[in-house]
């Protein structure tokens, strides 16, 4: 696969030092206006590529993944599109139907979705282990450094802890239990002041009738968060905690630890810790081959810009439903 990466930021810098690594990925270049690299020819933009290619990795900032998408497919590129898939669902729409009229193949980066505890976990659920999801309660809490707002896009409306992160644990969510029927929140601002939320809580109703919350923040201490409790991204500490836990009819198990509790009847028996044996793998990686053959024709998408644009609309939903009802600090 001849490949190409738009943005080589904080995750299109993982990207590129991955597919650089990868065999039967050969990187022809990297396109960014401002940022620059040793390692592949660069361009300022995607009209300046004079170089053939197969596919693209785009991470620019989500406001424009709508245009470099339509402009990928105009070339005739695969896509691997980071989360968000958009900024809105008609952008995001927008993409469906470029790609569509292209013929080109679309995969979008909810990559905790190709992590092997996420799959076990899944597994487990479907197999029932614990019967019947009921409830599944989630804490996100990270404390980002000021410098990761300083001077850049994430500093505005656009730097919501929703948009950035959150968009990756409804995705998880539906992944796990299905679609989502309704959403309520709160959120707050409280610590930075700024023009966006920082905290709060969501509450979120499937179809199947599963209840799910999320407690999250980015201004908050604490060993809790997929990153933190998987360890899959270097640059945030690892814990090691569990930060999902999901109650079922039979029994109940937490993530990403994978102790699964039951044995017991009812209240009055005490439920009993199992603990699994987990898989390990690099997420991003996995996903970067499970690109290649979605590029080779070998495989579907594992997350369409179709499936992906239902992650939005719900993550959108959030997002309005947590907006700050404070003035910002002056």
């Amino acid at each position: 696969m001849r490949l190409l990466i738009a943005g080589i930021g904080l995750i299109g810098a993982r990207h590129l030092r991955h597919a650089l690594e990868m065999p039967g990925v050969e990187v022809v270049g990297c396109i960014d206006p401002a940022l620059t690299q040793p390692d592949v020819p660069h361009f300022a933009a995607i009209e300046d590529v004079d170089v053939s290619a197969d596919a693209i990795v785009i991470a620019t900032p989500s406001h424009l993944h709508a245009r470099h998408a339509e402009a990928a497919a105009v070339r005739g590129w695969h896509m691997l599109i980071e989360k968000p898939v958009a900024h809105s669902v008609e952008a995001a729409e927008c993409i469906s139907r470029a790609a569509r009229a292209a013929g080109v193949q679309t995969l979008v980066g909810h990559h905790r979705r190709h992590h092997a505890g996420v799959a076990q976990l899944k597994a487990m659920i479907e197999g029932g282990a614990i019967g019947a999801p009921i409830l599944a309660s989630m804490i996100w809490a990270m404390k980002k450094p000021d410098s990761y707002f300083e001077d850049n896009w994430r500093s505005g409306a656009d730097g919501s802890p929703v948009l950035i992160n959150l968009v990756h644990e409804v995705d998880l969510l539906r992944h796990l239990f299905g679609e989502v029927v309704s959403v309520t929140g709160v959120g707050s601002n409280a610590q930075r002041g700024a023009a966006r939320v920082e905290s709060g809580a969501v509450s979120m109703m499937f179809e199947s009738g599963l209840a799910a919350s999320i407690a999250f923040a980015d201004s908050a201490l604490s060993p809790w968060g997929f990153e933190a409790g998987t360890g899959e991204n270097p640059n945030i500490g690892t814990t090691g905690e569990d930060y999902l836990r999901i109650s079922g009819r039979d029994g109940a198990v937490g993530f990403p630890s994978l102790t699964v509790w039951g044995g017991a009847e009812d209240w009055s028996q005490p439920a009993m810790p199992e603990t699994r044996t987990g898989e390990s793998n690099v997420p991003l990686v996995a996903q970067l081959e499970h690109f290649a053959e979605v590029v080779a024709g070998h495989a579907t998408p594992l997350v369409s810009a179709a499936d992906a644009t239902e992650s939005l609309r719900v993550t959108l939903a959030i997002e309005e439903a947590v907006a700050p009802r404070r003035e910002v600090a002056a």
